[in-house]
């Protein structure tokens, strides 16, 4: 597909101030982003959403809250009800042909030809781009595979590949070139823990680079563990993003008291006014007390509850979001 000529530049090319978004500085950003499905089913509503360049993004939200319609919203595969979406700085859907060769993109799995090998799909992605240069098409086919641990497989027809294998040749197939920004929609998916872990590490790498990733996935542990931003979703409708660190420290942590007298402990702590005090073998968990922490210690004690440990764990990630949205790790639509 040949550039768009003057006549025909897509409005929300650079130059249109009117259509360049409104959060300076960012790769994503969205204003009242709304998708109202026929029969009334709303499933995004009123989105406000700031992607800063050069940040790893996480995306979480419970089943059903939006965030794979958001983002087939920002990749123009679908069109909103109302509000907006900048990619790039460009207007979603209409600015499709020049936002999409600078995105990778993986998004609900990828789509494979199972009858050709690794690298045959890849070459086949790869010569349907019209910016892809074909005098470099194999040996750019070859780094993507090696990058994502498929160099050995790449002769290995797709039907055969694991459910992990075609997640990581699904991720080649977005880094065949370089992008601006990353797209990934569970990228672990079938992964074994090794194969998370490089998944991870390439992530980072990718960030290193300059390469904006927005990651959506149901493993809060892997978000706090590779991202520098996070966006919380819930019925379709945004509760909180910001930088990981600020929405975890946000959250209250946990008083943990530990001790081979568990039964005791939980009922002095109650007695102390400890709120959502719940046993975990000789561990005692509560909320985080209000009074000093050496007179709840001491009460522990003058009741001759044996205390081998008595701290006030951080709260994590997985706090965060059981508080903002009031569920647990079923997290993954």
């Amino acid at each position: 597909m040949d550039a768009p000529s003057a006549t025909e530049r897509d409005p929300g090319d650079p130059g249109d101030p009117a259509d360049a978004g409104d959060a300076p500085g960012a790769v994503i950003a969205t204003h009242g982003l709304t998708k109202r499905y026929r029969g009334g089913q709303l499933a995004v509503d009123g989105l406000d959403l700031t992607v800063p360049a050069g940040s790893v993004f996480g995306f979480l939200g419970p089943n059903g809250s939006g965030k794979t319609t958001t983002i087939r919203m920002l990749m123009g595969l679908i069109t909103p009800t109302a509000g907006t979406a900048h990619v790039l700085g460009r207007p979603m859907p209409r600015s499709v042909r020049t936002v999409l060769p600078e995105v990778g993109a993986l998004i609900e799995g990828p789509a494979l030809y199972g009858f050709l090998s690794g690298r045959d799909n890849l070459l086949r992605y790869d010569s349907a781009d019209p910016t892809a240069d074909p005098r470099t098409r194999r040996a750019r086919v070859a780094a993507a595979l090696e990058r994502v641990g498929l160099a050995a497989a790449a002769g290995k027809k797709a039907r055969a590949y694991s459910l992990g294998m075609k997640q990581r040749l699904g991720l080649a197939a977005a880094l065949l070139q370089p992008r601006r920004l990353l797209v990934l929609d569970e990228p672990t998916n079938g992964l074994d823990p090794q194969g998370m872990r490089e998944i991870r590490t390439l992530v980072r790498e990718l960030a290193s680079d300059g390469t904006t990733v927005f990651l959506s996935s149901h493993l809060l542990d892997e978000i706090e563990q590779v991202c520098t931003d996070v966006a919380v979703m819930t019925q379709g409708r945004l509760v909180a993003q910001g930088p990981v660190a600020g929405l975890a420290a946000g959250a209250r942590g946990r008083l943990v008291v530990t001790t081979p007298d568990p039964g005791d402990a939980a009922r002095v702590l109650k007695e102390q006014g400890i709120g959502d005090v719940t046993v975990d073998g000789d561990r005692v968990f509560g909320e985080p007390p209000a009074r000093d922490l050496a007179e709840v210690n001491a009460a522990l004690v003058t009741a001759g509850v044996r205390v081998r440990g008595f701290a006030l764990e951080r709260a994590s990630l997985e706090d965060a979001f059981v508080a903002l949205t009031g569920e647990g790790f079923d997290v993954a639509g």
